[in-house]
């Protein structure tokens, strides 16, 4: 009984500790989650989306990146993958957007993003940059938007970053 009550006594520090421990992580999560992702973490982002589905092919990739708590979605970044038709084959954020021909979407500017995309795409296939204004899938506002997209056969594979 006397052992019991001696390890209960010692554990108890080491208790007090992870709860301090993580109680001083708390904040530094919010912080993180209200920044919103940098332009590395959506360039790498991109990468990761990329690798996967030349790891695990096309279809079992756009459920995964489709996946609004999935290993591609991060706070206010998320993958898209579009055809190089405007066709969205893939969407972290908005499901809807999945099967719809997108070549013609604007932003509040009247900027044809998608269809600037592919072309960009066919262009660059070692990836690029694109500002647009989109909706903040965290703030819910629209906000100004960079885009990072990479070519993939026949498809442009794209994440982005708010620009706060």
């Amino acid at each position: 009984m006397r052992h019991a009550a001696a390890c209960s006594l010692l554990s108890m520090p080491i208790l007090a500790l992870a709860l301090a421990l993580a109680v001083g992580a708390a904040p530094a999560q919010a912080a993180k989650a209200a920044k919103g992702a940098s332009r590395d973490e959506a360039q790498a982002m991109v990468r990761k989306g990329v690798a996967y589905i030349k790891a695990h092919g096309a279809q079992r990739a756009y459920a995964e990146i489709s996946k609004k708590k999935g290993a591609f979605v991060d706070r206010d970044l998320y993958l898209v993958v579009y055809g190089m038709d405007g066709k969205c084959l893939a969407h972290g954020a908005n499901e809807k957007q999945i099967g719809r021909d997108l070549l013609n979407l604007t932003d509040e500017d009247g900027k044809y993003f998608v269809r600037d995309r592919i072309t960009l795409a066919k262009s660059n296939p070692a990836g690029f940059w694109q500002e647009y204004k989109f909706t903040n899938p965290a703030s819910k506002r629209i906000e100004p938007k960079l885009m990072y997209c990479e070519k993939l056969g026949e498809t442009a594979v794209c994440g982005g970053t708010y620009q706060r």
